[in-house]
């Protein structure tokens, strides 16, 4: 999990301030006490109540990445992509979810299945459910939006995986997908095999892993506090500051169209798994619908920097497309269907 950090330089340099998330958290109630100080009180109230919530589901992905990285699991996922096409498929997009990969991790993995002959939908099916959904997401997501909230993002994410896997192997004899794959130059990520070694479950018994594991949970933790601690303050900040009508107005109400918006807005926003819920439980407080809290959830993980980088480092264009499109597509439905459902 890449990280912005703001290094010591000669001058004060505003945009690394801003896109440091610790800058973020303690300049805004420090602005809302010198220019609203009534509010004061309420945002903090707020954002310390709603972080002090979710503090359990924190701690139990921190253990659970942690586990995942120092056991090895990678390895196992790995090698379930082998076999029948179809069957690869379904456990791509089943496996997606549960791999303890960061973006940058991700490429090589792939890179190693395209090198290794996977088919081209195997790698789609694993592409579009991996950004959607993962053990912490999972934990995040049940503590700001609830648990219906959360399975339905995990299923929506299986749903797209399979759904986009398919549609490529239907249509693998085209022109738009012979030859994915770009020719890859070396880069700064690992380069170490994902398919190698066998996973040891009970790592705690060799020192080696239990530096992983101490290493993953260190870095893993800082990583959700310190963007959660911004999302929180950001999701009071809106819950105080734009107007329920507002919201309501524009992806509020139970029609399709508000569905379509949220998803064509969450595509360029950028925002992690980890802000995102939060931020959506403030905007649903304020009238958006739930159908359109799922689609724009699943437009913006889909097409985050991030998850388009790990695609556009590794195929042609016309895979890239074909994966914004698959992935958007998918957004839209998922928010329908939930929409339906709730």
């Amino acid at each position: 999990m890449s990280d912005v950090t703001m290094r010591p330089e000669k001058g004060f340099r505003l945009r690394p301030w801003i896109a440091n998330p610790w800058a973020v958290t303690l300049s805004i109630p420090v602005l809302v006490a010198i220019f609203d100080p009534g509010r004061f009180a309420e945002i903090v109230a707020f954002a310390l109540g709603a972080f002090g919530g979710t503090l359990p589901y924190i701690a139990a992905a921190v253990v659970m990445i942690a586990w995942l990285k120092a056991s090895g699991a990678e390895s196992v996922i790995g090698r379930v992509f082998e076999g029948r096409e179809n069957r690869a498929i379904l456990l791509a997009a089943l496996f997606g979810g549960l791999a303890p990969f960061c973006s940058c991790q991700v490429i090589p993995f792939i890179a190693g299945l395209l090198a290794l002959g996977t088919p081209l939908s195997v790698v789609m099916a694993f592409w579009l459910s991996s950004p959607l959904i993962d053990p912490p997401t999972l934990l995040i997501t049940a503590a700001a939006l609830g648990w219906n909230f959360a399975i339905a993002k995990a299923v929506a994410a299986v749903g797209i995986g399979l759904a986009g896997g398919f549609a490529v192997k239907i249509f693998a004899g085209t022109r738009a997908f012979a030859d994915p794959a770009r020719e890859r130059k070396s880069g700064g990520c690992s380069k170490r095999s994902p398919f190698g070694g066998t996973p040891v479950w009970r790592f705690w018994s060799q020192p080696e892993r239990i530096s992983v594991f101490r290493a993953e949970f260190r870095n893993n933790a800082l990583f959700l506090i310190k963007w959660l601690a911004m999302a929180y303050v950001l999701e009071a900040l809106l819950i105080s500051y734009v107007p329920a009508s507002l919201v309501a107005g524009v992806v509020g109400g139970d029609g399709s169209l508000s569905i379509v918006i949220a998803a064509i807005v969450g595509m360029p926003a950028y925002l992690n798994s980890y802000v995102a819920p939060p931020l959506l439980a403030g905007l649903m407080a304020q009238g958006m619908s739930q159908g359109a809290a799922m689609a724009f959830m699943v437009a913006g993980a889909v097409s985050s920097v991030p998850a388009m980088a790990a695609v556009w480092s590794l195929v042609k264009p016309r895979v890239f497309a074909a994966y914004l499109g698959l992935g958007v597509a998918g957004a839209i439905v998922s928010g329908i269907l939930f929409q339906l459902v709730t």
